[in-house]
């Protein structure tokens, strides 16, 4: 019987003690919701749209590719000679004596040429007409090709292609320094060019 009493004596302790224990968790702040990224940022970054190459282009770039395929130096050389104004180096060489030097010391244009034709295409417009030049990242401005401008893919890119020292030069202000080839929409073959390649 005294057991029961104290035992009644004591509830209202305990219920208060339960009341304030309720009363402090309803004031307590709700917990704040997570925070998530944009999300563009949780995503795998897309790559651009390829280009589409009209079909004077792709007739030019097919005719030069059964050239390379073949080994034909003539036939590549007869294509540039279509066009006055071509560039096959910055030397002003005839265009089958520079490849045909260019080959004896082990750089083969026409494999040169079939390597990058496998890359993307890019396009830039030149005095009101659209040139299509491979690979993309050799149609961008040189102010566009400093790495901190380029998405971390074509930074990777960038690199893979022209290593460490063709980024000095594009720091310093040049132009894309590896190889490169363009078509313009009109179909004319405008250059091919072997770069660095031609250096090492």
């Amino acid at each position: 019987m005294q057991w029961s009493r104290l035992r009644l004596a004591a509830l209202p302790g305990v219920l208060a003690a339960g009341l304030v224990l309720v009363g402090a968790a309803a004031c307590s702040p709700a917990p704040e919701e997570p925070v998530y990224p944009p999300e563009s940022l949780t995503q795998d970054p897309q790559a651009p749209e390829p280009v589409v190459i009209p079909e004077t282009v792709a007739a030019v770039r097919d005719e030069m590719l059964g050239h390379a395929r073949r080994g034909s130096l003539s036939g590549l050389s007869r294509m540039a000679r279509e066009n006055p104004a071509f560039v096959s180096n910055l030397g002003g060489e005839e265009h089958r004596e520079y490849w045909d030097l260019m080959r004896r010391i082990g750089v083969d244009p026409n494999r040169k040429l079939r390597a990058l034709m496998e890359l993307p295409v890019g396009v830039r417009e030149v005095d009101g007409v659209k040139w299509y030049v491979w690979p993309d990242l050799a149609a961008k401005n040189a102010e566009d090709l400093i790495p901190e401008k380029l998405s971390f893919r074509d930074r990777k890119r960038l690199r893979d292609l022209v290593g460490d020292d063709g980024i000095a030069e594009i720091r310093a202000g040049k132009g894309y320094p590896g190889m490169r080839t363009a078509i313009t929409e009109n179909g004319e073959w405008v250059y091919f060019v072997l770069g660095q390649d031609a250096e090492e």
